[in-house]
């Protein structure tokens, strides 16, 4: 079975780039062609792709993810596509295993990713928002940057919606899932991904992703569930009565319990950051939860004005 790798770009550098490119050169299971499409860097990205040698390079500058990775699979040459971000590196083991499952029949393939970044805020937010591989069960979504998949369930599906800027690699999982795709989990094909090292860039991130979800109508009960929640626990502490700030306080624990003991077993070798983390990580996952609702907002009034005036 020949695989073609894929993967879009833009501006990561050339540091990225060759951190990139040694795990590539490292697979155990090589791909048999690698496309990368470069989305208009200026930082000798490009470049540096270019002078490694041994892949398509094609340069489409303005295009953004869905379209780097649509123009990437339409120049592949094989039935079977793999997908990462090039700025992860791969487990030297990673396309050999995300492709066990479409040997076996799969349509698709769900890889897995793990956090990058030592410093104490990207562990606790990695442990806000990244789940352990032994609490990934069925219905698991992977994001693009560890998925592989058969053109004829890419093209059932629809391929990856240029319309949508952010969020784009869960609509198409939905897409492909809809579409009767077989998604078969592979946990142990993991690439690594750098967490967010600033709370700027944090809160940028996932506010842009809750603003692709209301634009592409996606999770509206999860969001819907999120602003009542904390409109509850905001209600329960102007309240002059000890029992729904008891309420509110019992539910915001359970709430965060399980990112607290990923933060711990990450931090087991640092006691002092595993004690901070108690209270940071709540801390975080407010933080986060915060940067969806304004996101989610202004993805839904976008959308609101998009539909009012432009249909």
């Amino acid at each position: 079975m020949k695989v073609s790798l894929i993967s879009t770009v833009k501006d990561i550098g050339p540091e990225h780039v060759r951190e990139f490119l040694d795990s590539l050169a490292a697979q155990t299971r090589p791909p048999d062609e690698t496309i990368i499409v470069d989305g208009g860097s200026t930082d000798g990205t490009l470049e540096a792709f270019e002078e490694a040698g041994g892949l398509t390079v094609i340069s489409e500058p303005g295009a953004n993810i869905s379209r780097g990775r649509n123009v990437a699979i339409g120049a592949a040459a094989h039935e079977v596509i793999a997908a990462t971000d090039a700025d992860c590196t791969l487990d030297p083991h990673w396309l050999e295993r995300l492709i066990a499952p479409i040997e076996a029949g799969a349509d698709v393939s769900a890889g897995f990713y793990v956090p990058e970044g030592d410093s104490f805020l990207q562990v606790c937010m990695a442990a806000v928002s990244l789940r352990e591989p032994e609490e990934i069960g069925p219905g698991w979504m992977p994001s693009s940057r560890s998925i592989a998949f058969r053109r004829t369930a890419y093209e059932a599906a629809g391929g990856y919606p240029e319309w949508l800027e952010v969020g784009e690699d869960m609509y198409f999982d939905h897409r492909l899932v809809s579409s009767g795709a077989r998604m078969d989990n592979a946990t142990d094909a993991v690439v690594h991904w750098r967490i967010r090292p600033t709370l700027g860039q944090t809160w940028t991130q996932y506010a842009g992703y809750a603003e692709g979800d209301a634009l592409a109508g996606m999770y509206p009960e999860r969001h819907f569930i999120r602003f009542a929640a904390y409109g509850f626990a905001a209600w329960a502490v102007t309240r002059n009565s000890r029992l729904p700030a008891l309420i509110a306080a019992a539910a915001g624990t359970a709430y965060a319990a399980r990112q607290v003991r990923r933060a711990w077993t990450r931090l087991a070798d640092r006691p002092n950051e595993r004690a901070a983390s108690t209270v940071a990580v709540p801390a975080a996952m407010a933080f986060v939860d915060l940067a969806k609702m304004w996101g989610y907002a202004r993805g839904l009034t976008r959308r609101i004005v998009e539909e009012v005036f432009y249909d």
